[in-house]
């Protein structure tokens, strides 16, 4: 695929995989051909700038939705921010790249300096006069074309190709021919032939699109038979095609292209007429810029020693990245050590995710900077949140006991662990949920699952606490808790020793391990009033 983000800035040029574009904020098409629309598709909602050729096409053929397409005008100049409030702006200057309909180049003039983005291109001397080039502006960077960029491959002018391929139609009067195209571009070549032979051209539906977009002359149709030219797909092109097509009238099949290509078929002829400059045009154009570096569109073929003489001696400095555009982009930098080399700032770590029940107390909803702290203290290692007065009585709201409990049984229905935290920190929070601190027996080992089970199934009474911190079941005028299902269910687990859940219990026998705890805790009456609730 043919394209990169520009180092040190928010800018793509024809790359359309966000995964590779990452911090890219500003996306450019030079043209719409596939190897450039990689990736690109109706479901692009990013803003997207070419030319206005290009925007009706991307929209026909790609179905990209309108809202995101911005047209810019060819020969002009345009200014884009670069930050959400515009404090830093690139100004963007489209120059007609002489390859296809709609395909353009970039001049990028910005705080990183001045960058020229040729895309695919075909070198003609007009493209120097062109205003933004013919003030004698220092091209920093030029990322270049460098499709044909070999020596030992001499093309010939698309003047000189297409008067080849008027010689090969006039020795065969008498043959119907076929150009071998791909499905945008050359449509100059179609209309020169056609006006020079005097025959229709005949083209497909979806080329006839293009056509209507172009102000070319009116020489195309979609009759089949109404001429003796008709341009096909490159892909028809082969034995058992040229086959069929002889088998109606003589027929001979032309392949405008600079690739090397075998032929499969004598009545097959290569030409080479290419629409990317050819090195002797690359040598010029890299010439008569002189800029400070180059870098090759096409990747894997480097080419940056055939123009070292060509070069400007400028040294070239690394561009420092504003900070609103560092923001812009989503990150931070550091200053580079190469050029083009991304040194990001270590990112802030995630805070890691809360495992187990955590209860807080009111005032502490109320607090965000509170509960993050709570957070921190849990990744030091405490199960639950340091209650600042101990001496208030225990108040745990419904709904926020309800929240948690569903977040701990979302994520997993087997074995679960919470984090690890030390006895004497656990029994600081068992300590602090009674009025006065009264003492909590911690589970004993000779409780056996028997006596356990006989806990179960009784009636519904209501969980007291006494003056002395013990349990008790009247209606007398000491504090009554009267308490829904789920908030008993979340104070077991709240007074669930730390030793139980660190043994990684299965979900199907915890119950059993809260009931033998309370059950040591305050004896039979006690194990009762929480069964019932359960």
């Amino acid at each position: 695929m043919n394209g990169t983000v520009i180092p040190h800035t928010p800018i793509a040029v024809d790359l359309w995989n966000l995964r590779r574009a990452g911090s890219a904020r500003l996306f450019f098409l030079t043209h719409l051909h596939a190897d450039h629309t990689e990736g690109l598709s109706s479901t692009w909602a990013r803003p997207l700038y070419c030319s206005p050729l290009t925007a009706r096409l991307l929209h026909c053929r790609l179905q990209v939705s309108p809202k995101w397409i911005r047209a810019l005008e060819v020969g002009e100049s345009h200014v884009l921010p670069l930050d959400e409030m515009g404090h830093e702006t690139v100004t963007v200057t489209l120059m007609d790249a002489n390859h296809c309909p709609g395909s353009v180049m970039f001049l990028f003039e910005g705080y990183f300096g001045t960058i020229l983005y040729t895309g695919d291109f075909r070198y003609s001397p007009s493209m120097l006069q062109e205003p933004a080039l013919r003030l004698g502006k220092q091209i920093h960077t030029l990322y270049l074309d460098n499709t044909n960029c070999d020596p030992a491959l001499v093309l010939p002018s698309r003047q000189e190709a297409a008067q080849q391929i008027a010689e090969l139609i006039r020795r065969h009067p008498q043959h119907d021919v076929k150009i071998g195209l791909y499905s945008l571009g050359k449509e100059s070549l179609l209309e020169q032939l056609g006006l020079e032979f005097r025959t229709w051209v005949v083209l497909s539906p979806r080329r006839m699109e293009v056509v209507q977009l172009m102000e070319l002359a009116d020489v195309f149709t979609l009759e089949e038979g109404a001429g003796r030219i008709h341009a096909v797909n490159c892909a028809e092109v082969c034995w058992n095609t040229m086959l069929q097509w002889n088998q109606t009238r003589p027929t001979i099949a032309i392949l405008p292209t600079s690739r090397r290509i075998s032929v499969s078929h004598p009545g097959i002829h290569v030409v080479p007429y290419s629409d990317h400059s050819s090195f002797s045009e690359l040598c010029d154009f890299v010439s008569a810029l002189r800029p400070c570096r180059i870098v090759p569109i096409v990747q894997g073929r480097p080419c940056q020693h055939y123009f070292q003489e060509s070069l400007s001696p400028q040294l070239l400095l690394e561009p420092q990245v504003p900070l609103s555009v560092q923001q812009y982009m989503g990150t931070s930098w550091n200053t580079p050590k190469a050029w083009g080399r991304v040194c990001l700032l270590e990112r802030e770590p995630k805070r890691p995710k809360t495992q187990g029940v955590v209860f807080e107390s009111p005032e502490r909803e109320s607090d965000p900077s509170q509960t993050l702290r709570d957070h921190k203290r849990l990744k030091r290692g405490n199960l639950f949140p340091q209650h600042r007065d101990s001496q208030k009585e225990l108040n745990l709201p419904v709904s926020h006991v309800e929240e948690q409990l569903g977040e701990s049984n979302s994520e997993d229905e087997g074995d679960w662990s919470v984090p690890f935290s030390s006895d004497k920190a656990l029994q600081t929070e068992k300590a602090s949920l009674t009025k006065d601190s009264g003492h909590l027996r911690p589970a004993r080992q000779a409780d056996s699952p028997k006596e356990l089970g006989k806990q179960r199934n009784l009636g519904p009474q209501h969980v007291c606490w006494r003056e002395d911190g013990g349990p008790r079941t009247s209606t007398s005028k000491a504090l009554r808790v009267q308490t829904p299902e789920s908030w008993i269910l979340g104070l077991e687990y709240l007074l669930t020793p730390l030793s139980f859940l660190q043994m990684r219990y299965s979900s199907k026998n915890f119950d059993y391990q809260v009931e033998k705890y309370l059950r040591s805790m305050g004896g039979g009456t006690h194990l009762e009033l929480f069964s019932q609730h359960r």
